[in-house]
């Protein structure tokens, strides 16, 4: 079983505007321009992988986990999980540290986290009425 370590999480995403970031709301920022509109769209592509997306619900819950302990939460085999946790390392969400012969994840970007909230967040809204369209649940596919 993973053991929860004190992670030393990135708190580069605290929200624009709070005294802890020095970003600006993002109403107050410049329009993208096409790079940076690529860059966020490689990323969302990135994250567009529903075993992606578990594999990092699972990290954020558990503080780290090895590749095997992934493996056997999401009932998958060790070397998908892997090739899964290189892609998503490459984005610099996840490290990796070696203990004896485990490999250890955490998530090192503070804002994974809310990030997979704010999606869950939106998941979960578009579950709700629309007062708009008559009280009638209008699911996104």
């Amino acid at each position: 079983m993973a053991r929860k370590q004190s992670t030393s999480i990135d708190p580069a995403c605290c929200a624009p505007g709070d005294a802890c970031s020095s970003r600006l709301p993002l109403g107050e920022r410049p329009l993208l321009g096409f790079v940076d509109a690529v860059k966020v769209m490689a990323l969302f592509k990135v994250m567009a992988n529903d075993t992606r997306i578990r594999i990092l619900h699972h990290i954020v819950r558990s503080g780290e986990a090895t590749v095997t302990e992934i493996a056997k939460t999401l009932g998958m085999k060790p070397q998908a999980v892997s090739n899964q946790l290189v892609r998503l390392s490459d984005t610099r969400m996840l490290t990796s540290r070696r203990e004896g012969n485990n490999v250890f994840y955490r998530v090192t970007n503070g804002c994974v986290a809310p990030l997979l909230d704010l999606a869950l967040c939106l998941m979960e809204d578009e579950q709700k009425p629309n007062v708009a369209n008559g009280g009638n649940v209008v699911e996104i596919h």
